[in-house]
């Protein structure tokens, strides 16, 4: 299935702006004090319990990992770039490759509580770490589950190569493409401009500046009955592109957003999304402007 209605999401205990990480990613924002960096993190875990909270309330199953101090791992908050589950004939674990140092580092933390699971095979991709190859998961990759498709955007955190071989394990074939933003900086991650649900998939076409490359992701997504939400540049740098369809206990589809992504999209956009999908908009701010990730980027999928 497209979705699942089973969520992992990690605590934070030293939430903060990551050095290593704020080299390709734009969205990041460093406090100007140690005050204020303290105040980050007290207000993330407001954020986020109340995020748990409100996913919770709307019928969805959350597993929550309360995270450590040591390692410092300051982007333990998205979860899902470092690991990811899949259910078809075997249940599957796969470990990606991580580009910052620190981050490598969340993998022993997660897998305490993922291999609670039972799975059956667990596809190791971490070695292409010593080759400065990387592949964050579900942040360098949007699935289309049902279809067996890995959409993806070359950036430094996204190699052609890993993907390659993350496709050939899985029996997926992926559509690789370039993706910029209003300074020519390639997208670091995929799932910054882009979403794909079960009928509809939310992109932004004018980050994609080739043509051939345009027009075959949108002849992919249309061939295989997605309905088209085009976004601005503008609306990406609100975290527009930046969620996910999860299913609740009785089956409802549900696009989880933050508040800030839900506010930039216009009137007939909201329409085109509720015709398939009901919408829940946790407000995450802090964590947004800190850490440069949103929504999307806290809830790892489970299988």
């Amino acid at each position: 299935m497209q979705t699942t209605n089973r969520l992992l999401m990690v605590r934070p205990v030293r939430f903060a702006f990551n050095e290593e990480t704020a080299t390709n990613n734009a969205f990041q924002h460093k406090s100007e004090s140690v005050q204020a960096a303290l105040k980050t993190q007290q207000e993330a875990v407001v954020e986020f319990d109340a995020y748990v909270e409100l996913l919770r309330k709307n019928g969805v199953s959350v597993v929550v990992l309360q995270d450590v101090e040591e390692p410092f791992t300051p982007d333990s908050i998205f979860p899902n770039n470092c690991f990811s589950t899949h259910n078809d004939k075997e249940h599957i674990l796969v470990l990606y490759p991580m580009y910052a140092c620190n981050r490598r580092l969340e993998r022993t933390k997660l897998l305490t509580a993922v291999k609670k699971e039972s799975y059956d095979h667990v596809i190791d991709l971490t070695p292409w770490e010593d080759k400065n190859c990387f592949l964050e998961g579900t942040g360098s990759m949007v699935l289309d589950r049902e279809h067996r498709i890995a959409y993806a955007c070359a950036s430094p955190r996204t190699n052609e190569k890993v993907l390659k071989e993350w496709a050939e394990q899985l029996n997926y074939r992926y559509l690789l493409f370039d993706s910029e933003d209003e300074n020519g900086t390639p997208v670091y991650h995929t799932n910054v401009i882009m979403h794909v649900g079960t009928d509809v998939a939310v992109v932004c076409l004018e980050s994609i500046r080739n043509f051939q490359q345009r027009e075959r992701l949108v002849r992919s997504l249309t061939e295989n009955g997605k309905e088209i939400v085009d976004i601005t540049l503008d609306q990406v740098r609100q975290f527009a592109g930046n969620m996910l369809e999860v299913r609740n206990e009785k089956g409802e589809k549900l696009l989880v957003m933050s508040a800030t992504a839900r506010k930039s999209l216009t009137n007939e956009q909201i329409v085109q999304l509720q015709k398939y999908v009901r919408i829940i908009s946790p407000d995450i701010h802090v964590i947004e402007v800190a850490g440069g990730g949103s929504a999307r980027c806290m809830m790892a999928e489970l299988y």
